[in-house]
């Protein structure tokens, strides 16, 4: 094991390193938001109120995603870092107790299934409909979580790896089952009985277990660099420390989207719940434009954890200019889109004319923050690859739940719906400032330092 050559992430020119590795996970993730929306799309048929609850399941659906990418983030980081370092025990440790944690994972989520959402909907709404809609879907989406736990953690292996090539068959097989499945369960085609919202559900989860359960053999079948041993699946304590030194504080950061999408639709429908759904909606399409820059994270952070670990700083340098430049330009496409045709992508969920009403400036208002995001997204991966993601949770705690929601509360009190929407630019803008504060901190203490005291050469 010790004479394995040296990783492509050390060695292969960065702009085709980051392109190859993070170009079958944006491909996959435009999939993923295309299955995203078109969910929603076939739920929007049956009733508005239909769209409204699973609108309102996403905090719960947000907070499991958090969790599994949480910790995966802390996977990848420490079995990259090892693979950098050429420590093979503690790649396969990482690995193992990765597996672990997701396993207790499901748990927790199962439980929330089983005694958790009804509560949860009628903190939200009283109309009965929308309540036994989102009762239907979530209890599904929970008691049957263990696929996406399991899709998250053995794509994560491959990711950190560098063979994103087999997660994008992955995610987009899971992907195409859902988009398949979603019609025929959903309004019970081909002698399928008709499930309604339970039926979306039913898709969503068939398709995150083939996904999880192709990611295991590719696993077993492509990835040498990581030797998995069920036999030797055991709790090792500092192992399971690092992973979640890093993993917690990112699992907190998108944790606490969930906590802003909870708040804001408490806030929203107080108007009426069509402003919910347009939130629900919102999110559902500017996943088009945030999903590829996370799967271009995706592959970004094994190379800056790998050169990080390797000493290779210029390696590391050149990879973050380009995750910004790539970052910021389709933040600009998005800004755009989302400008010129607005009620056009909001008729694609059957839009009422009131939804339509509220929907365009909502659309246009929120998508100003597009302007700031790209450069904030891409430093925040940079500070999960250096270890020092406790900089990311800050940023993400100050700007969804100390700017964004008293933001959205205290303009709601003006009586207008859209001046709600105007919260997402300011919290943006905050967001940016403590950013380029902690980046300069970060640089001064941990990049200038790269290769200083390691034994990694310098890449070119």
């Amino acid at each position: 094991m010790e004479q394995m050559k040296e990783n492509k992430m050390g060695t292969m020119p960065v702009n085709k390193l980051l392109i190859t590795m993070s170009l079958p996970m944006v491909v996959s993730m435009l999939v993923q938001a295309l299955y995203n929306v078109v969910d929603s799309i076939f739920v929007a048929k049956i009733n508005e109120n239909a769209l409204t609850a699973v609108s309102l399941a996403f905090p719960i659906q947000s907070l499991m995603i958090a969790v599994a990418a949480g910790t995966c983030v802390g996977i990848n980081a420490v079995l990259s870092r090892s693979l950098g370092e050429k420590d093979y025990e503690k790649v396969n440790k990482s690995a193992c107790n990765g597996i672990i944690l997701m396993a207790f994972s499901y748990v927790v989520f199962l439980l929330v299934g089983l005694f958790g959402t009804a509560a949860f909907y009628k903190s939200q709404t009283d109309d009965m409909e929308i309540v036994q809609f989102g009762i239907d879907y979530l209890t599904v989406i929970c008691c049957c979580s263990f696929g996406i736990f399991m899709q998250f953690t053995f794509e994560k292996l491959l990711q950190a790896t560098g063979k994103t090539f087999y997660t994008m068959i992955t995610q987009g097989t899971g992907a195409i089952v859902n988009l398949i499945l979603d019609p025929i369960l959903i309004f019970g085609y081909f002698g399928m009985p008709r499930m309604g919202v339970r039926g979306a559900a039913v898709a969503t989860v068939i398709g995150q277990v083939i996904a999880g359960i192709l990611a295991i053999y590719f696993n077993y079948k492509k990835n040498e660099e990581v030797q998995i041993n069920l036999k030797k699946l055991k709790m090792d304590g500092a192992v399971i420390k690092q992973i979640y030194m890093i993993g917690i504080p990112s699992m907190i950061m998108q944790a606490i989207g969930s906590v802003m999408t909870y708040g804001m639709n408490r806030i929203l429908i107080s108007f009426t719940s069509t402003a919910t759904a347009v939130f629900g909606v919102y999110y559902k399409l500017q996943s088009f434009v945030f999903m590829p820059i996370f799967g271009m994270n995706n592959g970004l952070v094994p190379i800056l954890a790998y050169n990080y670990g390797a000493g290779k700083k210029d390696r590391f340098m050149k990879a973050v200019k380009l995750g910004i430049m790539y970052a910021v330009i389709m933040m600009i496409i998005g800004l755009v889109v989302f400008n010129t045709i607005p009620a056009k992508l909001l008729s694609l969920f059957d839009a009422s004319e009131t939804m339509i009403e509220i929907g365009v400036p909502a659309l246009r208002t929120i998508s100003i923050s597009y302007l700031f995001a790209g450069f904030s997204i891409i430093c925040l991966t940079v500070f999960q690859a250096l270890g020092s993601a406790i900089y990311s949770m800050f940023v993400s705690i100050a700007r969804q739940l100390v700017v964004l929601l008293p933001a959205a509360y205290l303009l709601s009190l003006a009586g207008n719906v859209n001046y709600v929407w105007w919260a997402f630019p300011i919290a943006e803008i905050m967001s940016l400032c403590m950013t380029v504060f902690f980046l300069i901190r970060i640089n001064r203490k941990v990049i200038s330092h790269i290769g200083g005291d390691q034994s990694g050469s310098t890449g070119k």
